[in-house]
């Protein structure tokens, strides 16, 4: 019976009710919520919970999309906000994208989306209250409350209502987005999402709430973050051709293990029938997916050269400060004392790790020979190294 309320018109009635908006805009985001509807009822073995958790995130995500539409709608010159020269970070989950992320985000020119404007963007967030606004609490609590809920997973993931929020919980909002399968098992939305869909609408609604976020409280540049981009960079470059990217690298089996390791804890609080092992199976063909699709962008030159970064994990980690200043070097910035000053504080407050005491390629049963050979090509393109497996 609980999963029978995992219905579309079920849902749009009471994300419609509950926010008084009937407007839903271009009508890209049905197919991608029929095909993961279906995949929640079949694939993700969901729990009493975990129908719960998914039915509150679906209407939320409607919710925002009414509402941001509405707003529109009413404020037409919203229409009218430039994006301009976005610098989005992307590749492998688990390769430093997210303290790379938080870096740079200390930099008060570059504008990140942070969680709790992402999760609660009505209405627009304002310059004179953008440090004190209740939403901030609000969107602090739930995270506060799924910790308690799942334990230690801000320690696997670090999240807050005030640090940067990734571009999947934008385009969640059009259902075209890495975050459902990351939280459950679905196998069928997942090889639509990665080999069926087109992003395009993904990226024009990404496009809209960015305009959104922006209209009372101006971005001079924006600073983006998602793993997810690597798997559709030439949607991408369709709606930001100015982008600048920086790409981060990292040997894949360490990636591998890693992200199962992660995906797994995340499912287990939706899902009773979780296993790391059947994670690492489907991770590691999407992994290496995603690293041809990055090869070959860039020898497509999908995005200019000139408008590419890359950054080794390796390196990174072993001076993250460094790392930086050449990326500074590159974009063209100054970084002054002041803001290297915020980075230093920040990595000071959260020194974060690999997550080498939280997971074991062992434990994914995969063939570490045969993944290795795998890998080579990527490793040799962009001149990474590999690591030593456990």
């Amino acid at each position: 019976m609980a999963l029978e309320r995992l219905d579309r018109d079920r849902l749009v009635a009471e994300a419609m009710e509950r926010t008084g908006e009937v407007d839903l805009g271009d009508p890209s985001w049905e197919e991608g919520l029929d095909i993961l509807l279906d995949s929640l009822r079949h694939e993700a073995d969901l729990n009493e919970l975990g129908v719960e958790i998914a039915l509150a995130e679906l209407a939320t995500y409607l919710s925002n999309r009414l509402t941001i539409t509405a707003w529109r709608s009413s404020h037409p010159e919203i229409a009218m906000e430039v994006i301009e020269r976005p610098i989005v970070i992307v590749g492998q989950p688990r390769t430093g994208t997210t303290i790379l992320y938080d870096l740079l985000g200390q930099d008060p020119g570059l504008r990140v989306p942070l969680t709790w404007e992402v999760d609660r963007p009505m209405p627009p967030p304002e310059t004179a209250t953008y440090a004190t606004d209740p939403r901030i609490h609000e969107v602090q609590a739930t995270i506060d409350m799924a910790e308690s809920l799942m334990p230690g997973f801000t320690t696997f993931h670090p999240v807050g209502a005030l640090l940067g929020q990734e571009c999947v919980r934008m385009t969640a909002s059009d259902f075209r987005s890495m975050i459902f399968p990351t939280q459950y098992r679905l196998p069928s939305y997942n090889h639509w999402l990665l080999h069926v869909a087109d992003l395009r609408p993904a990226y024009r609604w990404h496009r809209r709430y960015l305009q959104h976020l922006q209209s009372r409280h101006p971005a001079d540049q924006w600073l983006l973050k998602s793993p997810a981009h690597l798997w559709h960079l030439d949607a991408l470059a369709a709606e930001y051709p100015d982008t600048v990217i920086i790409q981060t690298h990292r040997d894949p089996l360490k990636v591998i293990a890693s992200t199962s390791a992660l995906a797994t804890h995340l499912r287990r609080m939706a899902s009773d029938e979780v296993s790391i092992t059947e994670t690492a199976s489907s991770y590691a063909d999407d992994i290496f997916l995603g690293l041809d699709r990055g090869v070959e962008a860039r020898q497509q030159r999908t995005f200019p050269p000139e408008h590419v970064i890359d950054v080794h994990y390796s390196e990174f980690v072993a001076d993250p400060l460094a790392v930086i200043r050449k990326i500074y070097a590159e974009l063209g910035r100054e970084l002054d004392g002041p803001v290297e000053n915020r980075m230093s504080s920040f990595l000071a407050a959260h020194p974060g790790n690999d997550g080498s005491d939280r997971y074991c390629f062992a434990d994914t049963a995969l063939d570490s020979i045969a993944l290795r050979e795998r890998s080579k090509p990527y490793l040799e393109y962009f001149g990474v190294t590999a690591e030593p497996v456990n």
